[in-house]
């Protein structure tokens, strides 16, 4: 069987079309620069991977009642999404090129011709006026042969590009109920040493008036009282310090929440003692999930498909253009065939000399992907870094809490053992004040340790994309 010109012609388009210039594209290999027990794999994106409402292993309901009230309303979020559908719409835009573009421009219009306009040379009769009647309905089309690839390295651009997006939106919703969980915890913190300053306050006070009572008796000195509202104005100033923290950690859940701060409040309540257990030895597909890094590739995946397109701008855009339509100057015969006009033909443009303004644009591409993966790997190390320092941080912090533990029940001990004391009439009021004082500290730095372990586990959740399975 013989092929026409025509025919052959065709196939050698079609085959040659198959063509795209640039590197293709393969995710990169980060083993080279990351722990070798973590035996990371060439970059596989997993962020799309459920991960579920991960603050539930704190099985704290107040909290989940944040969280879900922080991601209806986050403005910073609903922005996220918006600029995910932007992407979305820019790779849809992008897409079309591959198809013809169509378009039907009717029009219709009358003229008149002057019966005195000029003529090259002198007629035997005056011309009259003439009016002339145009109705014309035609369809234009224009099609770009994709021969070298630019429309299809320019989707995988916009589409990698919408899929960066995406990450992105999941980086701000993971930050954001990392933050909303941060911020919580801090709040009950504050209400234990809220609660543990104010029984010293109140224990001071009563100091005061004991003190008092027993200067104006005569049996002490004035300089016992004096000393005590001192210990009782310090007091005082903590409680209102610990007050004012806590007034914009909560205004900062409100604005995470997206309510306004004055219509937002949190009743107080106790601090658990321990955050959720890490599981050991978690394998480094876990840091795939995180949104950063997956943004990071796709990033990569975009920049490396623009190098393609630089390089197609050195091979001739060749397009094929028609239009076709009707064109009368009577209606009444308009669609009738002997009107039918028709158009078709191919054009090329190539580009013979640019002043090396096609190598610039390559090499900006180039060097666009090299600080990409630049990025990539950057994002990859901080992902080891914060999940190597939040570990660190459970381990020592639960160190830490133990022996806190041991000296909050000695010191409390001591407290006992001192009031008995002055109970007997043994020791002063102001070895008991400062043996509640020493209590006061204790409490406190219990209840600031318990915040710090919270965040350190909420930071590792964040750290490995949003928690573990």
């Amino acid at each position: 069987m013989k092929t026409t010109p025509l025919l052959s012609a065709f196939i050698l388009l079609l085959v040659t079309a198959s063509c795209a210039v640039g590197p293709a594209y393969h995710p990169p290999d980060a083993a080279r620069f990351t722990p070798a027990d973590w035996h990371w794999q060439p970059a596989q994106p997993g962020d799309a991977a459920p991960k579920g409402d991960w603050w539930n292993v704190f099985h704290d309901p107040v909290l989940a009642g944040l969280e879900s009230n922080a991601v209806a309303g986050n403005q910073n979020l609903r922005a996220a999404v918006a600029r995910v559908d932007q992407s979305r719409a820019a790779a849809r835009m992008t897409r079309s090129q591959f198809f013809p573009e169509l378009s039907l421009d009717p029009s219709f219009s009358r003229e008149r011709v002057s019966g005195n306009q000029p003529v090259p040379f002198s007629i035997p009769f005056k011309m009259k006026p003439m009016y002339i009647n145009t109705w014309n309905v035609p369809l234009d089309l224009s099609y770009e042969l994709d021969l070298w690839g630019r429309v299809r390295r320019s989707f995988q651009s916009a589409a990698a590009n919408a899929q960066a997006a995406a990450a992105d939106t999941q980086n701000i919703l993971l930050t954001l109920t990392a933050d909303v969980a941060v911020n919580y915890f801090l709040v009950r913190s504050l209400d234990a040493q809220i609660a543990s300053t104010e029984a010293g306050v109140k224990s001071r006070e009563s100091s005061v008036r004991i003190l008092q009572t027993r200067y104006e008796a005569g049996s002490i000195p004035e300089i016992d009282p004096v000393q005590a509202k001192t210990e009782l104005a310090e007091a005082r100033y903590d409680l209102a310090d610990l007050r004012r923290q806590r007034a914009e950690t909560l205004d900062a859940l409100a604005l995470l929440c997206g309510q306004t701060a004055s219509s937002f409040d949190l009743a107080p309540a106790p601090l658990p003692n321990a955050p959720p257990l890490v599981p050991a030895g978690l394998p480094s597909t876990v840091l795939q999930r995180r949104p950063d890094i997956a943004s990071a590739e796709r990033n990569l995946a975009s920049k490396s498909a623009q190098i393609g397109v630089a390089r197609a701008a050195y091979f001739p855009v060749v397009r094929l253009t028609g239009d076709g339509g009707y064109l009368s100057g009577d209606v009444g015969k308009l669609f009738r065939m002997d009107s039918l006009t028709f158009s078709f033909g191919p054009s090329a443009s190539l580009p013979i000399f640019t002043a090396g303004r096609t190598a610039a644009q390559v090499r900006q591409a180039q060097a666009s992907y090299q600080e990409s993966l630049a990025d990539y790997q950057q994002a990859a190390l901080t992902a080891f870094k914060e999940v190597e320092d939040s570990l660190a941080q459970i381990r020592f912090w639960s160190e830490q809490a133990g022996a806190q533990a041991d000296a909050l029940a000695s010191v409390r001990r001591v407290t006992e053992l001192t009031q008995a004391r002055y109970d007997a009439g043994v020791l002063t009021e102001f070895e008991v004040v400062a043996a509640q004082h020493d209590q006061l500290q204790q409490e406190r730095q219990t209840a600031e340790l318990a915040a710090r372990r919270y965040a350190a586990a909420i930071r590792l959740i964040k750290a490995l994309g949003g928690g573990w399975e």
